[in-house]
């Protein structure tokens, strides 16, 4: 497939993920001007046209933890892996390396794939710290944390895959627009990962949306499944101060944005229209959690987050992860 002067195989798209499913849809897409484009598209793909097997293959593509990749791997992929896990690989000792590979097979046993993490500038002290953070997880959430993880890898290795197209001095490979942006969306794809509820931070000339830029769903964590038919309620701050302030009333100051129901998958339907840019400003997701669950502790869940100027092009993303007397967020898909 041409690429904006990018000829990019699918075999070379199934490098950045293991997922065929994955591989075929990137390679089916209209051609990428810029590797944000291309990571915008990914994400889309991945979330919500790749499915539970899909997740999986993706997963057991990749060699656990401070092993080699095995010969049968993709040779790509297998020199992105070694890459990826060096730093690792160059602060482990013997014990450290003993004490992981030891946490992987509980991992591995408990959860029935292997433990997934973007290793890239992490020492073994610490993935083998967030690998026992992360083991007394529910499978469900981890299956979510899991398929975050792999969506970094693979924006990681778009980025390696786009470095290399424009290096290639053929006539064919020649794109001034990716060179131009590819400061930009680089830290804009690394912003990403460290906002709270941000989960696309790529910004593009001329972004277009496939969902709306806020969206959310809910997890029953108390079942080990998603909540369906939760109502869920999106609004803006439009009070006379510019944010509402604790203690004081807020009668008024909310305007209604959409609502709608979670599914059978926990996802919520389009609570606002499907806009490039986002008005920047203060929202509020509620959730109708006592008529979910008339016996649980909270009658309902609010959760207020600011959309600022710099970041109207982002999507944002806000789970929520329930229980009958407790509930959290958490950086979700």
């Amino acid at each position: 497939m041409e690429e904006g002067g990018f000829k990019i195989e699918e075999e070379e798209f199934l490098a950045c993920c293991g997922s065929s499913q994955f591989a075929t849809e990137m390679a089916k897409s209209p051609p990428f001007s810029s590797l944000g484009e291309a990571v915008t598209a990914a994400r889309d793909i991945w979330f919500n046209k790749v499915d539970v097997t899909g997740w999986l293959q993706a997963f057991s593509a990749h060699p656990q933890i401070g092993h080699t990749p095995p010969p049968s791997s993709h040779s790509t992929s297998a020199q992105w892996s070694k890459g990826e896990q060096s730093t690792a690989l160059a602060t482990a000792t013997t014990s450290s390396l003993q004490e992981l590979y030891q946490w992987n097979a509980k991992y591995r046993e408990k959860f029935g794939f292997i433990f997934l993490i973007c290793a890239s500038g992490k020492s073994t002290d610490g993935i083998l710290a967030e690998l026992k953070k992360r083991y007394p997880n529910r499978p469900i959430v981890e299956f979510e944390i899991a398929a975050e993880e792999q969506m970094k890898i693979t924006e990681l290795r778009l980025g390696n895959l786009f470095s290399t197209k424009e290096k290639d001095p053929s006539p064919g490979n020649v794109n001034p627009t990716v060179a131009a942006k590819k400061v930009e969306d680089r830290v804009s794809i690394i912003g990403g990962h460290l906002s709270a509820f941000e989960i696309s931070a790529v910004k593009t000339q001329t972004p277009t949306r496939t969902r709306p830029p806020i969206t959310t769903h809910v997890l029953d964590i108390s079942r080990g499944s998603p909540a369906a038919g939760i109502e869920v309620c999106l609004e803006m701050w439009k009070g006379h101060q510019p944010r509402p302030v604790f203690g004081e009333s807020t009668t008024g100051g909310w305007v209604f944005q959409g609502s709608s129901t979670t599914n059978s998958d926990g996802r919520s339907g389009q609570l606002m229209n499907i806009v490039d840019a986002v008005n920047p400003g203060i929202y509020r997701i509620s959730f109708n959690t006592g008529k979910y669950c008339p016996g649980g502790f909270f009658p309902c869940v609010f959760i207020v987050f600011e959309i600022r100027e710099s970041q109207k092009l982002e999507h944002f993303h806000v789970p929520l992860l329930l229980s009958p007397f407790s509930f959290s967020t958490y950086r979700g898909s």
